[in-house]
């Protein structure tokens, strides 16, 4: 199992150089990536100092040499594909091959979508998430593109350079657990973020719940042909540093990476409480 931080991009982290720091330490402890929200207004009422997330995964990845790094999630429905593949494979190459994509439909949809006048149907938003997945992939390929769909289309275009990660950037699909649609989704591509219940205050993951999930998304990569390939599964919260017997439970039904996070609260945005915890190192397997 793998360890990752994951720190929202408004708050204390919307000053980059808080981020960077940040970054070193998450490096320095032993965790293995840091990701990072994507967000343009959030709760627009909150009225919230946020930063770019692209812009700080820059200077994250200029002060680290061996994280991965990447956004969890950005709701690619809300942006153009061909803008969005310059800036994951300029990152890409930045960093060595160390970037993950995120991907999502994004919330709140009414304050990230309407109040800019983007549509909010979430069946317009899965469609426009599902062709701009498929473009972005068609576009890290290098190979020449054509693709005309209802919201994405691509006439004759070949982006050069590529991706140093081959095929493709891994791309994780984020969604709330049990809806079906969103981890269907992610079970045709290269992992699943699901949010599960507790996640709000960030507490330990119910293993009932871990179970359910993961033997959903064996059945759906079957379904897809793609049983035995590599595949993901994110599952976070707030964990006690040292030995934690509950990682070997999670391990053992599939769980490959550990996601620590704040609870949604007064700690979410402040950068002490989860430099604390990164300081700690990451949670240990008992086994």
């Amino acid at each position: 199992m793998r360890f990752s931080v994951n720190i929202p991009n408004f708050g204390d982290f919307a000053d980059p150089e808080t981020v960077a720091v940040l970054a070193q330490a998450v490096e320095h402890a032993g965790w293995d990536a840091l990701f990072i929200w994507d967000h343009v207004v959030h709760e627009k009422r909150l009225v919230r100092e946020i930063a770019d997330p692209w812009i700080l995964l820059t200077t994250a990845a200029m002060v680290t040499s061996r994280i991965r790094l990447g956004t969890l999630i950005t709701p690619v429905a809300r942006r153009r594909p061909q803008k969005l593949a310059r800036e994951v494979t300029t990152l890409d190459r930045l960093t060595g091959g160390r970037m993950v994509f995120g991907a999502g439909l994004g919330d709140p949809v009414a304050d990230e979508y309407g109040a800019f006048g983007e549509p909010t149907a979430p069946s317009v938003l899965a469609a426009r998430l599902d062709e701009g997945l498929d473009v972005l992939s068609r576009l890290w390929s290098g190979e020449r593109t054509t693709y005309v769909g209802d919201h994405v289309t691509v006439r004759d275009v070949m982006f050069r350079p590529t991706p140093v990660q081959r095929p493709r950037v891994p791309v994780w699909i984020g969604g709330r657990w049990p809806h079906q649609a969103p981890m269907r989704r992610a079970a045709r591509w290269d992992g699943a973020v699901p949010m599960l219940s507790g996640a709000w205050q960030a507490e330990p993951p119910n293993l009932d719940e871990v179970q359910a999930l993961c033997t959903f998304l064996g059945r759906a990569r079957a379904d897809v042909g793609l049983t035995g390939e590599p595949f993901d599964i994110v599952v976070g919260g707030s964990s006690p540093s040292g030995e934690w017997p509950l990682l070997d439970e999670l391990a053992a039904l599939g769980v490959t990476w550990w996601d620590e996070r704040m609870p949604f609260g007064e700690l979410l945005d402040r950068v002490d409480p989860i430099r604390r915890r990164i300081d700690e190192g990451p949670p240990r397997l008992a086994a």
